[in-house]
């Protein structure tokens, strides 16, 4: 799946995470009264497939990228480059704090967010917290090479900084602007 580098590969907690996806839904359920008939149905259709969801679960982080995936009938593979992150947030809900797991969410700049409002949510990673300091951590390096590199090449090879160019550009204006005025 990676094109770069793995930095790290996040590890699930597949017995919580199972535990959590069969109590969640019977929770919902129970306290709405009306849905309690259906709980059986409920949690026979999630046995049967759980399992096979959670095996499918891989997220990656690389020097450049979060790489995501996931789904059984629908399968979803999410690239998101680290530079385009804006925000990673950790969350817990009640259910997750009593099973002691947790998820992260990945919020991109100009993202298309689907039903869920987040272009990654991943949900329980063992050492949730240390994952997304991790992404974060990459994000800010390379964030940091990008500030400290502002410079190109320029045809001949030798490094031009972002500076010489936007002068070179004000050089050019301003001959434009002389031609223009001449006329």
């Amino acid at each position: 799946m990676p094109d770069h580098p793995v930095l790290r590969t996040a590890e699930f907690n597949k017995s919580r995470l199972k535990t959590y996806w069969l109590w969640q839904p019977v929770i919902v359920m129970a306290c709405t009264i009306v849905m309690i008939p259906v709980i059986p149905v409920v949690l026979v259709v999630v046995l049967f497939v759980i399992d096979k969801y959670i095996n499918r679960l891989e997220c990656v982080l690389t020097t450049r990228t979060l790489e995501v995936k996931r789904g059984l009938l629908n399968r979803v593979e999410s690239t998101v480059p680290l530079e385009k992150i804006t925000d990673v947030q950790y969350y817990q809900g009640p259910i997750m704090r009593w099973l002691d797991i947790e998820g992260f969410r990945v919020e991109t700049a100009g993202q298309s967010s689907g039903t869920s409002g987040y272009l990654v949510n991943m949900l329980g990673i063992k050492d949730t917290r240390g994952f997304r300091q991790a992404v974060l951590a990459q994000r800010d390096s390379i964030a940091g090479d990008q500030e400290d590199g502002m410079t190109r090449r320029a045809s001949g090879g030798e490094r031009v900084s972002d500076a010489d160019t936007l002068g070179e550009i004000r050089d050019i204006l301003a001959r434009i602007e002389q031609k223009l005025g001449d006329n």
